[in-house]
């Protein structure tokens, strides 16, 4: 069957109400991200004719709205659009997320009632605990930035976070990591609302890459290894990246390290929260999807390479670490 842009199917359609909800503390760039890529949208669907959206920065009161930044950003009243019909809510984040929640918990109520209205409901990074909080990510799987998913699950273990992800779709609400993958959200939106052919022109606008969902986790193996307190094996994670297709064995591991097999093991899980064996497969499935994204190279000699063996290797791999397969990720992916 072939695909028809939604635009497509309602040309006659009123621009899309999508409101921005800001509050004191807000996020500058959780908030700007997605609005910047709806207002370029926007233009590009004018030029042909047709609706796009029509973005509004709301906060409870309306006014001027202080960011965590330090910026003040001009606001309409949520009362101004009691009676409108809202395509999408977006709740951006902010990284006084706790303390912003206990000054903020009027929004509670408004996001209950009016997500039952709207067609669409997302938050940008930490925004997803004032969607938690609402109730509407009960029995869900949620995206938040990577510093706060503990918190998030701590406070509301109805729902499950996917910790690598840089936005979920779960129905009507959608969810995204940190800061930046605002803009990714956003585009998805546009994607799925005004075709693939606009989002391509927002994404070459801004400079950005027009898909990073998915399988594509939020930070690299090794910059988390370099974050963790994992420093008396930082030239070891280094010596792995760089050998990353040999046959990585604990024994060989303990050696670059002059410990025993046994003593390495154990002191490198007490130090890492994973196995010597887990790490080498997580770096090896970052290497995979380096040369899927870049190279030409066939999905075998990629394998080889890593250090899988073979190319059903890595295809369990990525099932069981990223729920795609090799083929699918660059198909998606690839540059």
């Amino acid at each position: 069957m072939t695909y028809i842009p939604e635009y497509l199917l309602t040309p006659s359609s009123q621009p899309r109400l999508m409101l921005l909800l800001a509050y004191p503390g807000v996020g500058v760039l959780d908030l700007t991200g997605p609005q910047c890529v709806l207002w370029a949208a926007t233009r590009y669907m004018e030029e042909q004719g047709l609706s796009g959206y029509n973005p509004q920065v709301v906060s409870f009161n309306g006014g001027l709205v202080s960011t965590a930044e330090g910026l003040a950003i001009n606001t309409a009243a949520l009362s101004d659009f009691v009676d409108k019909a809202i395509d999408t809510i977006v709740v951006p984040g902010s990284p006084y997320m706790p303390q912003v929640m206990e000054e903020c918990q009027y929004l509670e109520t408004w996001l209950r009632q009016k997500s039952k209205q709207a067609r669409r409901t997302a938050s940008v990074c930490s925004g997803a605990f004032f969607l938690a909080q609402a109730g509407l990510l009960d029995g869900k799987r949620a995206a938040t930035h990577w510093a706060m998913c503990d918190l998030l699950q701590d406070r509301f273990p109805k729902l499950s976070i996917d910790r690598d992800a840089i936005f979920i779709e779960d129905g009507s609400i959608w969810t995204c990591a940190g800061v930046s993958s605002g803009i990714d959200l956003a585009l998805a939106f546009v994607n799925a609302d005004c075709g693939h052919a606009i989002a391509m022109k927002v994404a070459r606008e801004l400079v950005v890459f027009l898909k990073r969902p998915g399988g594509q986790a939020q930070f690299s193996e090794m910059l988390q290894s370099q974050a963790e307190d994992t420093s008396d094996f930082e030239e070891l994670h280094l010596w792995i990246a760089d050998n990353i297709g040999e046959s990585l064995t604990v024994e060989l591991l303990a050696e670059k390290v002059l410990m025993s097999p046994r003593n390495f093991a154990r002191v490198y899980k007490q130090k890492t929260g994973r196995t010597p064996a887990k790490t080498i497969e997580l770096f090896r499935l970052e290497a995979a999807r380096r040369l899927l994204e870049d190279s030409e190279r066939n999905i075998d000699q990629i394998a080889r390479l890593c250090g899988f063996e073979d190319e059903e290797r890595m295809r369990i791999t990525f099932q069981r670490n990223l729920a795609i397969s090799p083929s699918d990720y660059r198909k998606h992916f690839a540059r």
